[in-house]
């Protein structure tokens, strides 16, 4: 097996934060698209359709991880990710602005499965999981970039965040350049076989809970670029750089990631994680100061630490080689069906408050849940 070099690492890691950058690089300039565009429907749609196409497209693209290999198959999702992302400023159709919305998600599954299914191929054991956690950590530091970038190009014009997206491009010419082409790792392969002989109730069970701790983590990304300038009159790049810094939280609590799951365990460092997040949104809830908010910042961030890396590892330990990439397919379900879920959030109520309050009460059960749920699973 050829060794990968750093640069070729940091081509892994980079391409990585793209699947978090496909909602939130807009996310600080959405207040000047609503001005600008006549949309018909939600503006936090615009943040997440990408998540509804690859909730749709996730089995398909899984299916096609094992007739294309892993390289392959994330060449051909990072040209439409590129293209599909910046001409979303120029469509004014909102039928075809939705499409291109609902397309950018099918890329953006592509880019994911087919990155992490590298991962797999080229690490095992503590080297995985370490590797998964440098991934997790390079999605929150692609927030922290491009949330800032994307703020600070948003008050110049509020076009300019969309072309972010073809930063896609550059890391073709990476993957192209630094990724050797990996055999099938047989380590891995039976580390894999001997975890999957829990059944598929574990896997199930890491969709449902990425799935919610997705939604908890990105019900904050659809609404606080409207209820930061609303209530505490935060500018455009004020609040990027808000939500920059819950991502700098959740890097810093992703590389502590391992050191917690040796400690208690993973399940019960994914409940953990539920935990932040209903600390999160309490203070959200009961906020007058924007001092408070610092908090926010800190439980949110750690939330996201302790679940999304996490349940990515566990996801790959608990697939065999042949049902990687329907695993991963499902993952990526989970992850971006959760942020779609987050957009029906604002449905509840056109108090944030109560909003809030609800996502803390939400957070709180589902920990609960998932403690209990896990440790069953782990004994069995």
């Amino acid at each position: 097996m050829k060794k990968i070099s750093n640069l070729g690492i940091f081509t892994i890691l980079f391409v990585s934060s793209l699947t978090i950058m496909v909602g939130t690089v807009i996310a600080p300039s959405l207040s000047g698209i609503v001005q600008h565009k006549n949309l018909g429907f939600s503006p936090g749609w615009l943040i997440t359709l990408p998540s509804l196409g690859v909730v749709v497209f996730a089995p398909f693209v899984g299916r096609l991880l094992n007739r294309l290999g892993t390289l392959r198959l994330l060449s051909l999702g990072l040209i439409p990710y590129g293209v599909l992302g910046v001409i979303g400023a120029y469509i004014t159709n909102d039928f075809l602005l939705i499409l291109d919305r609902f397309l950018l998600g099918v890329a953006t599954v592509t880019v994911q499965v087919s990155v992490t299914a590298y991962i797999a191929e080229c690490f095992t054991g503590k080297e995985r999981m370490k590797m998964i956690a440098w991934q997790g950590m390079a999605i929150e530091l692609g927030g922290v970039i491009f949330l800032a970038i994307g703020g600070m190009l948003g008050e110049i014009n509020w076009q300019f965040p969309f072309y972010i997206y073809l930063i896609a491009l550059l890391c073709l010419f990476l993957v192209w350049k630094t990724l050797p082409k990996m055999q099938a790792n047989k380590e891995g392969e039976e580390v894999a076989l001997d975890t999957n002989t829990k059944g598929a109730a574990k896997v199930w069970s890491i969709f449902g809970a990425s799935l919610l701790a997705m939604m908890l983590f990105f019900i904050g990304f659809v609404t606080l670029p409207l209820y930061l300038p609303g209530s505490f009159g935060f500018g455009e790049s004020e609040t990027g750089y808000f939500m920059a810094s819950i991502s700098v939280v959740a890097i810093l609590t992703a590389s502590q990631m391992p050191k917690m799951v040796h400690m208690v365990g993973d399940g019960k460092t994914v409940a953990l994680g539920f935990l932040f997040f209903m600390l999160g949104y309490v203070v959200l809830a009961i906020s007058t100061s924007w001092l408070l908010l610092l908090l926010t910042i800190i439980f949110i961030g750690i939330g996201f630490g302790f679940t999304i890396p996490l349940l990515n590892h566990m996801m790959i330990e608990a697939s065999m080689l042949q049902t990687q990439g329907k695993n991963l397919g499902l993952f990526s379900m989970g992850v971006f069906g959760g942020q779609f879920l987050s957009t029906f959030i604002e449905y509840i109520s056109h108090d944030y408050k109560a909003v809030y309050t609800v996502a803390a009460t939400m957070a709180l059960i589902i920990g609960f849940v998932v403690y209990f749920l896990f440790q069953k699973i782990n004994k069995n």
